[in-house]
């Protein structure tokens, strides 16, 4: 069962080293890294270069547009194993990552999508919420999670099988992740797993959050949409 892990990177240079070395251990042979890079201006693609010249494993991509769901989707497009893991760029995965959550996937046959928890640390990984699952209240469930999203792109993998289903990711969803977790929710396919993965790193850099600080009438307008992209998205696959 063959890798890809689809990272997203933007200005990045500060916490990148560790997040591709915590990822590249884990990798075999035949796995990738499939970076999309949305136009940074600092560091950044000068390490990821430098990784490149030193494993062909990892794979460079720019996106074409600018934002964060288009930068991921244009990194999972460019993917090509059974299984693509999502990453930001400035977490650091725990060693047994890859490993737990394909054992689950050799497991669960009928499931494309999978989410563990996660420990969110600040800049020197002190812990600041132990797990993501108890402070969002995270479930499976479409309803719930168009009411409250509970989805977390860092923490999801999802079979390739999911790619026509989520691809492309509509402009006026609020995140990649809510999009694809609700996709994979109504296809019955989605499972959340109790392991914590990931330290998930927030800083002042940090581009998205662990809370919804948006106003109540985009919370109404984004729900409504979603709501008509899934009705939609449930048409075009059966």
């Amino acid at each position: 069962m063959k890798v890809s892990v689809a990272m997203a990177t933007y200005n990045g240079e500060k916490y990148l080293e560790q997040q591709i070395d915590s990822i590249l251990m884990q990798l075999g042979k035949e796995d990738e890294l499939i970076i999309s890079d949305d136009h940074s201006n600092d560091q950044t693609l000068t390490i990821i270069k430098r990784y490149m010249k030193d494993d062909t494993r990892v794979k460079l991509f720019l996106n074409e547009e600018k934002g964060v769901t288009s930068n991921f989707e244009n990194a999972i497009k460019r993917t090509q194993n059974e299984i693509i893991f999502l990453s930001d760029q400035d977490d650091i995965w725990k060693p047994e990552k890859v490993k737990t959550v394909k054992d689950y996937y050799q497991k669960n046959h009928s499931i494309q999508m999978i989410m563990s928890d996660i420990t969110v640390v600040d800049n020197q990984l002190n812990t600041t919420i132990d797990s993501f699952y108890a402070f969002r209240g995270s479930r499976a469930g479409v309803l719930k999670n168009i009411i409250k999203n509970s989805y977390i792109g860092c923490a999801m993998s999802f079979r390739k099988e999911l790619k026509p289903k989520i691809l492309p990711i509509p402009r006026n969803v609020p995140m990649h992740d809510m999009w694809i977790g609700l996709v994979a929710d109504m296809n019955k396919a989605a499972l959340l797993i109790p392991e914590k993965l990931i330290y998930y790193r927030r800083h002042d850099a940090t581009v998205t959050s662990v809370e919804n600080t948006s106003s109540l009438k985009e919370k109404i307008l984004w729900r409504f949409q979603i709501s008509s992209l899934l009705l939609k998205a449930l048409i075009k696959n059966n």
